[in-house]
């Protein structure tokens, strides 16, 4: 997916409209997606739609708790998502 596309989802998944918000929503986008490649998410998974849930959620934390903190669904979605990936090249090297 583009950049363009996940951040109109993310928008979507968060209620907002125009385009005020969109270079701020854009740096959190890539410190998440960020967070998630350190997690161990393929980066192929990352750019799936599978993750545009996760990628709204952890937008959505830290843009709300302003701590910097994300919240326990998006870390047991990351784990999920890291061992989708490494469960798919398993299955596929097998």
């Amino acid at each position: 997916m583009s950049e363009d596309d996940i951040l109109k989802q993310v928008k979507t998944a968060l209620g907002i409209t125009g385009t005020y918000h969109d270079e701020t929503l854009k740096f959190y986008i890539y410190d998440v997606k960020e967070y998630m490649k350190d997690a161990g998410v393929d980066e192929m998974i990352i750019e799936n739609r599978s993750s545009l849930g996760a990628i709204a959620r952890g937008v959505c934390d830290l843009w709300n708790y302003g701590t910097g903190r994300f919240s326990p669904y998006f870390h047991q979605r990351v784990i999920q998502l890291s061992m989708k990936a490494v469960t798919e090249n398993v299955q596929t090297k097998g």
